[in-house]
C-alpha cells in the first residue's frame, strides 16, 4: 500500500467536512419538515374553530363564548406567524447549509483532481523510468554481444 501523502490528507479531512455538512442538511431538511408540520396542524386549528366559530354564531352565541373564540383565534393567528417566522430562520439556515456542502464538494473535487493528476504524473514519470531502465538493459546486451 502507498504511503498516505500530504493530499491524501487532504482529500479525507475534506470528506469528512462533506459528511458532517451533508448531516446538517439532513437535519435541518427533518427541522422543516417538523415545523411544516406543526403550521400545517396550526392551520388545521385554525380552520377547524373558524367554522365552530361561524356554526356558534348561527345559532346564537354569547358575547363571553364569541369573545373567547375570537381570541383563541386570535392565538393561533399568532402562532401560525410564529411558526411561518421559524420556517423562514430554518429555510435561511437549509440555505446557508446547501451552501456549505456545495463549497466542500467543490473543494474535495478539487483534491481529487489533484490526486487524479499527481497520480498520472506518478504513472508517466514511472513509465519513462522504465522504459530507460529497459533501454539501458537493451543497450548494455547489445554492448556485450558485439565483438571487440
Amino acid at each position: 500500500m502507498a504511503p498516505e501523502t500530504p493530499l491524501d490528507v487532504l482529500i479525507g479531512l475534506s470528506q469528512d467536512k462533506l459528511d458532517a455538512a451533508g448531516e446538517v442538511l439532513a437535519e435541518l431538511g427533518n427541522e422543516r419538515r417538523q415545523a411544516q408540520g406543526q403550521l400545517t396542524t396550526l392551520d388545521g386549528y385554525r380552520v377547524d374553530y373558524t367554522r365552530r366559530l361561524q356554526s356558534t354564531t348561527e345559532g346564537g352565541v354569547t358575547a363571553s363564548n364569541y369573545h373567547n373564540f375570537r381570541q383563541f383565534i386570535a392565538t393561533l393567528d399568532e402562532a401560525i406567524s410564529q411558526q411561518n417566522r421559524i420556517i423562514a430562520q430554518i429555510d435561511t439556515r437549509l440555505e446557508a447549509g446547501r451552501k456549505q456542502w456545495h463549497d466542500e464538494k467543490q473543494r474535495l473535487n478539487s483534491y481529487e483532481t489533484l490526486k487524479t493528476r499527481q497520480n498520472q504524473q506518478f504513472q508517466y514519470h514511472e513509465q519513462r523510468r522504465e522504459q530507460r531502465a529497459s533501454d539501458e538493459a537493451a543497450a548494455n546486451l547489445y554492448r556485450r554481444r558485439q565483438p571487440h
